[in-house]
């Protein structure tokens, strides 16, 4: 009798420890229609849920999966760029990669609005930050290649022969006007994956979530490299807000890239997540 209680025990305990944690997800309200005090009641339970940091970005993209797309929907809540500094309610790609990371490492919205400040803006020759139009990470390569929390694996995923490398200088057109009128711009040599070389034995190189910055080279003459972003989960699929669905959509990477006629874009970079 012992036994079999002992056993029954036992196939209880193996049968929930291979419960998919991110099944809890499949029970949230849609995040988009949450108030400010709503979120604030959640984003503690992803962090008991899933304590490591990876996890903790993967479950809350897969919950802001259906997010409604809006475009450039950030700003500084004042000057220039009156929109909110931070919002759940909608994404454009860049949005949902930087609003998501603000998220996972906050236990309230007022705290991911504090960790999107320093995540979204430059500091002064001080080391202050002090958001604004100007001092914001308008451009993903440069936010690649200079900040600490999202940097460049690129180089670490393939050899240097199948790398192809430009010399650019980020937001300077080439009639010599600056893109946008931030009275600044930076010379950067980077480098990116073509879109023919992607296949399944580079992505089985990437860690279980990573960023993907798409390249295209007919923006290069207005002074920008990266089109779109967002998140690759699993090695496999890649969850973006989308401009064409019109929301945040979790679709297989490799059929992106390749399907509808062929790429869109002419690159890929990849990118880390860090932590604090």
């Amino acid at each position: 009798m012992y036994i079999k209680i002992f056993f029954l025990f036992l196939t209880l305990v193996i049968g929930c420890s291979k419960t998919d944690p991110f099944e809890w997800i499949e029970t949230l309200p849609n995040p988009w229609d949450l108030t400010e005090n709503q979120l604030n009641i959640y984003l503690p339970q992803f962090h008991d849920r899933f304590p490591d940091y990876k996890n903790r970005l993967i479950a809350l993209n897969l919950w802001r999966v259906g997010t409604p797309y809006g475009i450039f929907c950030l700003g500084e809540e004042r000057g220039v760029d009156p929109d909110p500094i931070i919002r759940i309610d909608t994404s454009d790609c860049t949005v949902h990669v930087l609003t998501t990371i603000a998220y996972a490492e906050s236990q309230s919205f007022k705290d991911a609005k504090d960790a999107m400040i320093q995540l979204h803006y430059k500091p002064n020759r001080y080391g202050q930050i002090d958001p604004s139009f100007q001092s914001r990470w308008h451009y993903t390569s440069d936010r690649l290649l200079n900040n600490p929390k999202t940097p460049d694996i690129t180089s670490k995923v393939v050899s240097s022969d199948i790398l192809e490398t430009i010399e650019i200088e980020i937001n300077r057109k080439q009639n010599g006007e600056q893109f946008l009128d931030l009275d600044w711009t930076s010379k950067e040599s980077i480098s990116f994956i073509p879109i023919i070389k992607i296949d399944e034995d580079i992505l089985k190189k990437l860690p279980k979530i990573c960023g993907v910055a798409f390249v295209k080279k007919s923006y290069f003459r207005n002074g920008i490299v990266i089109a779109h972003e967002g998140y690759l989960i699993n090695k496999k699929n890649l969850i973006h807000a989308s401009s064409n669905e019109k929301m945040t959509v979790n679709i297989d990477f490799l059929s992106y890239l390749f399907g509808n006629g062929g790429p869109g874009f002419d690159g890929v970079m990849f990118y880390d997540f860090k932590e604090g």
